[in-house]
């Protein structure tokens, strides 16, 4: 297979999977669109593997295949995602080593870990999503690499957050909860379902609950944020496009977190393409 090949690979993966993502990264030129496509079809390919079916060791033991095969001298020329991502990375300063964050992340979902407080949540976000800031900041670029890093990992914790939030009663109906348990305690929620998959909490409890959840996001969402003036043009759009969806996504679920606990939150496909074209022209001013 030819680079080239694995290249489209990744983009239609991203066409096709990357609901969210894709409308921040069709902005970006040529080479760090492709780029960047690779880098989320393998992070996709570890968050598929860690959200899969089948025995738990069995998928311990496939992210493990998959962190060899990322460290490997050479990629298996039959694996488009791997040959597009190396040669990404020789072209740009990728940090593939943040991968492996990534891949202890969905090895802590895989094995059921719970979150007594907000700072571990927080730990958990910096591994599954930090780490995606920081390889997409490796795309990017920036001026000031040392003070962007820190902020591309805030904004990754910002958008895992609100994936929380989205995911709370589906996460609950295969036995994951990612809410700190001191949160659950101050608001006397327990996210108990009953038969028919419905939380037993009382509503207003619940609402309150998310909601200060997502107060805690807009923390992050600030200072992630900070990035954006560090990054060229098309760069700050991609990450505003981004981070702006899934901050809409986020003030959706905070203004009606009864509807959000009962069916996943989406934002309409136009509502995205608006958020996108706004990023794009704000980033030229």
């Amino acid at each position: 297979m030819s680079v080239s090949d694995a290249y489209r690979n990744c983009e239609q993966i991203v066409r096709t999977e990357a609901r969210n993502f894709s409308y921040g990264i069709r902005l970006l030129p040529g080479p760090k669109r492709r780029a960047l496509s690779a880098v989320y079809a393998f992070a996709r390919r570890i968050d598929d593997i860690g959200d899969g079916d089948g025995p738990a060791d069995r998928r311990l033991a496939r992210l493990e295949e998959e962190r060899a095969a990322l460290h490997r001298r050479t990629p298996d020329p039959g694996d488009p995602v791997l040959v597009a991502l190396r040669d990404a990375a020789r072209r740009l300063p990728i940090p593939l080593t943040a991968f492996d964050e990534l891949i202890d992340g969905c090895a802590s979902d895989v094995r059921g870990a719970t979150y007594a407080r907000a700072e571990d949540v927080v730990t958990y976000c910096r591994s599954v999503a930090g780490s995606v800031g920081r390889l997409s900041l490796g795309v990017f670029g920036a001026d000031d690499v040392e003070a962007a890093t820190p902020l591309a990992d805030s904004l990754g914790i910002a958008l895992q957050l609100t994936n929380i939030l989205r995911d709370i009663r589906e996460d609950r109906l295969i036995g994951r909860s990612y809410l700190p348990a001191e949160d659950l305690a101050r608001f006397g929620c327990t996210l108990n379902l009953d038969r028919e998959g419905a939380f037993t909490d009382p509503p207003d409890r619940l609402a309150a609950l998310v909601r200060f959840e997502a107060d805690r996001a807009r923390g992050w969402y600030l200072r992630g944020l900070r990035l954006l003036p560090l990054l060229d043009r098309r760069s700050a759009a991609c990450t505003a496009a981004m981070a702006g969806i899934y901050q809409s996504l986020l003030e959706r679920i905070a203004t009606d977190p009864t509807a959000a606990l009962t069916a996943r939150s989406a934002l309409p496909t136009w509502e995205k393409a608006m958020v996108a074209a706004r990023a794009l022209v704000g980033a030229g001013r």
